[in-house]
């Protein structure tokens, strides 16, 4: 199972909700106004608080100005993080959402923000419960009253059960995987491509139907995709590279092999031999550039080092005399020694894995 942190689902906790074991308690906490202080003044787990989120939906006339604000309360777990695309999908926050101001949460909760609950409003709001919460016993929130949480807080007890439950939350690591295989693990990852359900908002707007089989027009059912081009080499690069510059992977290098003779204006051999594998391997497909700028080898090699060309052929005189080139992939440590013989042969295998 994998996805993105947007999409990833957080199962609802498995068994009942424990019974209540507390008394709900109004607590002094003065000054602490996160779940984390609370937490740590009460000497409880972060995971026993409940942090309340306060949002608004507005209903506009045809000239676009607020009729209605519906106030909505989002509770979540202490060490939970709200989770906006989730959010965007509870019913009557799907057409959208806003923060409340200061002056709606005064006006229904009678408190400033650090010290809000879900008990004592002073006018009704939505409760949404994230589903963690909604099995949650003797938690921890605001008490609508600054410097004060209320302990010990149980749904059906000390306050009506929320008026939804959804999946609010981004998950964490070590929460049940959706497929029932494991745990998930957060992992980094590189976006280089995009799916794209359209629905009929476009099929609508330009009015395009077919025959469905009822013999009735219906709207096309829309989607799109598409992949990064300019994405995909700096994935690469973000992938394979390391302190002397880039390692391509052959599929996009841009040549697969580099020959590099030493020597190549001094010495009629190098050149005869440098010329004839880059002829044999051009001929078979490969792509294969011959560096005759006459450089150092030095500079030479860390010229195509930092460019990231995957394969790397020396070719030098005192190997000539010896009957032997080097071979180096750019991950290599070393070089290796080959026949000149099978030279060819052996390139042509390495860049054929």
């Amino acid at each position: 199972y994998a996805a993105n942190m947007e999409k990833a689902e957080a199962l609802a906790p498995a068994g009942p909700r424990p019974a209540a074991a507390a008394p709900m308690t109004r607590t002094p906490t003065p000054g602490k106004a996160t779940c984390a202080e609370v937490a740590e003044l009460l000497g409880v787990p972060l995971s026993t608080t409940v942090k309340s989120l306060v949002l608004a939906s507005d209903d506009t006339n045809e000239a676009g100005e607020v009729v209605k604000s519906q106030v909505w309360l989002l509770l979540l777990r202490g060490d939970h993080d709200m989770n906006e695309i989730k959010v965007s999908k509870v019913p009557g926050l799907d057409k959208g959402f806003r923060f409340a101001t200061v002056a709606e949460i005064e006006a229904h909760f009678g408190a400033k923000p650090g010290y809000l609950g879900p008990i004592g409003l002073k006018q009704p709001v939505r409760i949404v419960a994230d589903r963690e919460v909604a099995v949650m016993a003797d938690w921890i929130c605001g008490a609508n009253e600054e410097d004060f949480h209320i302990t010990g807080v149980n749904w059906g007890r000390d306050l009506p059960e929320p008026d939804l439950v959804a999946d609010l939350r981004n998950v964490v690591a070590g929460d049940p995987s959706p497929d029932g295989k494991g745990a998930l693990a957060i992992e980094r990852g590189i976006e280089v491509g995009h799916v794209f359900y359209l629905g009929t908002k476009y099929s609508r707007a330009m009015n395009a139907t077919f025959l469905g089989e009822d013999g009735k027009p219906a709207f096309f059912e829309m989607g799109c995709y598409g992949i990064g081009i300019t994405r995909l080499p700096a994935a690469a690069i973000e992938q394979n590279h390391d302190e002397r510059g880039i390692i391509w992977p052959d599929a996009i290098a841009p040549f697969t092999v580099v020959i590099c003779p030493i020597g190549m204006d001094r010495s009629d051999a190098v050149k005869a031999e440098a010329e004839r594998l880059h002829g044999a391997l051009v001929a078979s497909g490969v792509d294969v550039i011959l560096d005759d700028r006459g450089e150092r080898p030095g500079a030479m090699f860390a010229d195509w080092e930092l460019i990231g060309v995957p394969h790397r052929v020396t070719i030098g005189d005192k190997g000539l005399k010896e009957g032997q080139v080097e071979y180096q992939h750019r991950r290599d440590a070393a070089a290796t020694k080959v026949a000149v013989a099978e030279a060819f042969a052996y390139v042509k295998a390495r860049v054929a894995v």
